[in-house]
């Protein structure tokens, strides 16, 4: 079967269209993926991710003082977002660059939910545990065949993360100019309603991750990949997670 029948599509920056393509068998390039290999690599990750994010929430609660966390949480978002960009674009890099990458974003999140934390008490560990209990749902419901993942499931999913995506860039932009996007940042029930379908959309992309995965394992794909398909569900999981911490924090607001 030509390498080209991997192709399949997926809303994630990280896991997408052009993940399997063109990629020589594993018969060539070294030992084949494998699922359970995918699955360590995605405990570590979510570890590195979990002791990078300790140190900036310590400093946070300890002192209260946003300044401290200030400096981690622009290293880590910066430094998050040209590691990732790099990963998407060449793969054969995930295993060198998916651990680093893993400890930048635990600087942003542990600084950012630090500080909703210290307003909001008990929201962070309310949305690791949704975030958990969101992925374990979903897994679940792939393996069962309760969602079915189908050309037509991927092309709506792309379709509504690339809107998504394109709402926050205009939001960004515009908050530059001092413009506000209050459906989008108030507490009204109009942005909770918002906050609700991107959480939704974030979800559905862990189907789509679950589905390439399992096309690469399936396929033969090089033992790289399991490094790349860790770094795709944690670009996911980081996603959900800080989408469900501002859906708590609006909901704490009301």
């Amino acid at each position: 079967m030509d390498n080209r029948t991997w192709l399949t599509r997926t809303g994630n920056p990280g896991l997408n269209d052009r993940t399997f393509s063109g990629l020589p068998r594993a018969g060539i390039a070294g030992e084949a993926m494998t699922l359970q290999g995918t699955i360590n690599k995605s405990f570590l990750l979510l570890v590195v991710l979990m002791a990078a994010a300790l140190w900036p929430w310590s400093q946070y609660l300890d002192s209260g003082n946003p300044a401290l966390v200030a400096p981690a949480i622009l290293v880590g978002a910066i430094g998050g977002l040209v590691l990732a960009l790099i990963i998407s674009f060449k793969a054969t890099l995930a295993p060198y660059l998916s651990l680093p990458y893993a400890a930048c974003e635990g600087l942003a999140i542990g600084g950012f939910s630090a500080v909703l934390e210290k307003r909001y008490p008990g929201i962070a560990i309310q949305a690791v545990g949704l975030t958990f209990g969101v992925l374990a749902a979903m897994l679940l419901a792939y393996t069962l065949g309760i969602i079915h993942v189908t050309q037509r499931f991927r092309a709506i999913v792309v379709g509504a993360t690339g809107a998504i995506a394109l709402l926050y860039l205009v939001s960004f932009v515009l908050g530059l100019f001092h413009v506000g996007v209050p459906f989008l940042n108030s507490a009204s029930p109009l942005s909770i309603g918002v906050s609700l379908v991107i959480i939704a959309v974030a979800a559905l992309n862990l189907a789509l991750d679950f589905d390439l995965i399992q096309s690469g394992v399936a396929q033969g794909a090089p033992r790289y990949m399991e490094w790349y398909a860790a770094f795709g569900l944690l670009v996911t999981l980081v996603w959900l997670y800080l989408e469900i911490l501002r859906f708590l924090s609006k909901v704490r607001q009301r």
